[in-house]
Formats: structure tokens, sequence, C-alpha cells
């Protein structure tokens, strides 16, 4: 147990993602391809971290069904500690349902189902205690939302909290979330979220962030925004310095962005656990989300750390 490196906590779904040509208000339209695999915010970059080689362990609830029993063994594949993961007899394991179109949007909907069960007692404070970071992301119901409340006020100072909060916990705003962010080190966020949680744009809303004691704000701008006065896939800001990630060549054709933000999580963390600066991790990130998006699917394209390595000397030499 002392060599889990990342905890994760957070909720844990199957994933059924319907690619369509265009999102609709109302009507009908055709789906161009369906696939369904293992989901979760945090969860996502758990597995991404385990793939690339970090020691990586799991905290959440599934439900006794065929849908837990494959989110176990896909963690179980690249090697994530699952034992902190609880069963919740006659529950259903949770799900979303994903509608993405060719420009990239997507539209998602959650069941939650076994997710909504989970308490305090579930999770074991000396197993989450022992790792360098616990990698937070958001639950649909306010019951949860308390656990983690109260998580927070147990948890060692040594562990260093990593938080993507999601579209679901963004639009709560800066006051509800106070108390997490006042103990984050490292922020997730994309530029649409960001607008949500602070009313404010990526720059003025990551200063907001900081503020309210968040050590670091990592802003994901998608395929692209104008920053500075230049195009930028990021954003990372600290109480004393900015980077700016700039859009690498691309590595393939986009087919699903499902999960990206989630990879860029991954490659993120860790450039962070080797030492690695912040403009640095954002680029490891970047290669991380490009690879995972060029694959129908949550996780089907998460790298290696042998294929982010590749693609990192390449582009950056």
């Amino acid at each position: 147990m002392s060599n889990i490196e990342v905890v994760g906590l957070g909720a844990l779904n199957i994933d059924h993602i319907y690619k369509v040509e265009r999102i609709l208000d109302d009507g009908e339209a055709v789906v161009n391809e369906a696939e369904s695999s293992p989901g979760g915010s945090a969860a996502n970059t758990i597995y991404g971290l385990a793939k690339l080689g970090i020691s990586a362990g799991f905290c959440g609830v599934i439900g006794d069904d065929a849908e837990g029993k494959i989110l176990l063994q896909d963690f179980q594949a690249v090697g994530v500690e699952s034992g902190q993961i609880r069963v919740k007899h006659g529950a259903k394991t949770g799900s979303v349902l994903c509608l993405s179109d060719r420009l990239g949007r997507r539209s998602l909907y959650v069941l939650p189902g076994a997710n909504n069960l989970l308490t305090i007692d579930d999770l074991d404070l000396s197993y989450i205690n022992q790792a360098r970071i616990l990698h937070l992301s958001s639950f649909a119901d306010d019951r949860q939302f308390k656990v983690l409340l109260e998580l927070i006020d147990r948890l060692d100072l040594s562990v260093k909290l990593s938080f993507a909060p999601g579209a679901l916990y963004a639009i709560k705003g800066l006051k509800t979330l106070a108390p997490l962010l006042g103990r984050t080190y490292i922020l997730f966020i994309n530029q649409n979220e960001i607008r949500q949680l602070t009313g404010e744009d990526v720059i003025v809303g990551a200063e907001s962030c900081l503020r309210q004691g968040c050590q670091n704000v990592v802003v994901t701008l998608g395929k692209g925004s104008r920053l500075r006065k230049t195009t930028a896939v990021g954003y990372i800001r600290d109480a004393e310095n900015e980077y700016v990630i700039p859009p690498s060549r691309d590595i393939g054709a986009e087919v699903d962005t499902t999960g990206a933000g989630d990879a860029f999580a991954a490659g993120f963390l860790y450039g962070l656990l080797k030492d690695k600066g912040l403009r640095e991790c954002g680029l490891l990130g970047d290669i991380a989300a490009r690879l995972s998006i060029a694959e129908l699917g949550t996780r089907q394209g998460f790298p290696t750390l042998g294929e982010l390595a590749q693609h990192y000397r390449e582009l950056y030499n």
C-alpha cells in the first residue's frame, strides 16, 4: 500500500458514446458510430497514469452487475490498485450517455446509479493519506459533495490535492467550492467551466481561483483559443508565472474528444510526479490529450509511456 503515488476519487461510470453528425435541439438524426467503455473523470486520469507506469489506486463505488466487473477489469488491465472500490449490492453501476458530433461538441447525460451511495465510511483515510497526490473529480449528488468536504478536512497536509471539478461542480460557483479550492494544489478546468465557476474569462478566472487558494491553475482550451495575442491549447498559472501552451502539429485525426481533458490531466500529473516544470507538464498533457482523441471511446487512445516519450521527442527534441 505504501508504494501508491496517486489515489483517485470520483464517479465510476460506463460511457455510452454515440457519434452523430450534429447535436440537435429537437428532431431526429442517424447515429454514425457507437461505443461503450469505462469512464468517470478521475477514473480516466488514474487509468491514464497507470498506463504511463505510475503506481495508482482508486476509491469509489460500483454496483454488483456486469458493468461494475468491466470497470474493475479495465483498471486491473493497467495495474490500478482497486481494493478500495466498494461494491453496493443491488445497485446499478453508474452510466453516462454521451452524444459527440463532428465539430467536437459533446452532450453528456449522467445516470449516477451506485455513485450516489458513496459515504465517508467507504473511504479508508489511511490509504488516501499515504499517497503523494489525491486526484478528485465530481459526483452528481450533493450528499457526495458533503463527503468530499469532510474528507478534505481530514486529509493530511502532505497530500497534494489535484481537483477536476467538471461542469457539475463548476456551476456551483466559487463560494460553494471555496473549501476545496483553498486546499487545491492543482486545478484542472476547461475554458467553459472556468467561466461557469468564476463568471470571468480564462486569465481573470485563473486569477480568481488563485485568490481562493489554488496553487496552480491549468485551463485546457480545446482545439485552441486566442490568448496573449497567440493561439493556445492550454493556459497554466501559478502565483508568479503564467505559461501559454501552443498547439503542436497534429498527431492524428480527431475521432472523439470524450476524455481528452482527463488524458491531459494524466500527462500533466505524470510530468509533475517526475519533477518536470509546469510548461513541460503542459506539453506532456497536450500530447496525451491529442493521442486520446484519435480513438473512439474514452480511454482507448490513452498513451503508453513509450508513445508519450516518442511524440515528445519528435515534437520538442
